[in-house]
């Protein structure tokens, strides 16, 4: 193809209205919120993963599939995403994201003296 024809390699963003749409399920049961399912996906993201996760991922999927429910991976994230969006709309500040999202915040969070002993070479265990 040409330079200038065909299809565009832009991504299309969502508009102002879905980005700021009310956290608060709204008259139409907003908390029942489904994964696409097995279609073809036009959007696309990349995550890494430790090996860890990526092996509980792979259990999961095995574990799904003894259940007699086989899916792949990434359906598993999707209705992951899914079940845990629903939540944060349902629930906001008391949904399980949340939650798990503020404790990781605050645990990765330094005491102030912490970091001028590290920057100083010393610890309290050092003292």
């Amino acid at each position: 193809m040409a330079p200038g024809r065909g299809r565009s390699r832009r991504v299309r963003l969502p508009g102002v209205a879905e980005l700021l749409r009310p956290a608060a399920p709204g008259p139409d049961g907003g908390d029942q919120r489904r994964a696409s399912g097995r279609e073809r996906h036009t959007q696309k993201i990349t995550v890494y993963l430790s090996a860890e996760e990526l092996i509980d991922l792979e259990r999961a999927r095995l574990a799904l599939l003894r259940y007699g429910a086989a899916a792949d991976r990434g359906r598993i994230v999707r209705e992951a995403i899914a079940v845990l969006l629903a939540d944060l709309d349902a629930r906001g500040q008391d949904s399980l994201l949340a939650r798990r999202i503020a404790s990781a915040t605050a645990n990765d969070a330094i005491p102030d003296n912490a970091s001028s002993d590290q920057a100083n070479g010393t610890s309290e265990s050092a003292v």
